[in-house]
């Protein structure tokens, strides 16, 4: 019951993330002091979402830990 149930909600937000980057398009310059990158605004949205997922994670586990 929960296997197809993950894979559907794995469709939904890949699709959702796919729509995102379609609608933000426009190249932005990330400068994060050593190192300065551009890409499309979608892919940047993404990817800080992501890394705040992670890091929530790891701040959870580590609180659960100690």
């Amino acid at each position: 019951m929960i296997r197809p149930l993950r894979t559907l909600l794995a469709i939904v937000f890949l699709a959702v993330g796919a729509v995102l980057g379609a609608l933000n398009p426009t190249p932005v310059t990330v400068d994060l002091g050593l190192l300065r990158f551009e890409a499309a605004l979608g892919v940047v949205m993404l990817g800080v979402l992501l890394l705040g997922v992670l890091l929530g994670g790891v701040v959870l586990t580590v609180s659960v830990v100690l």
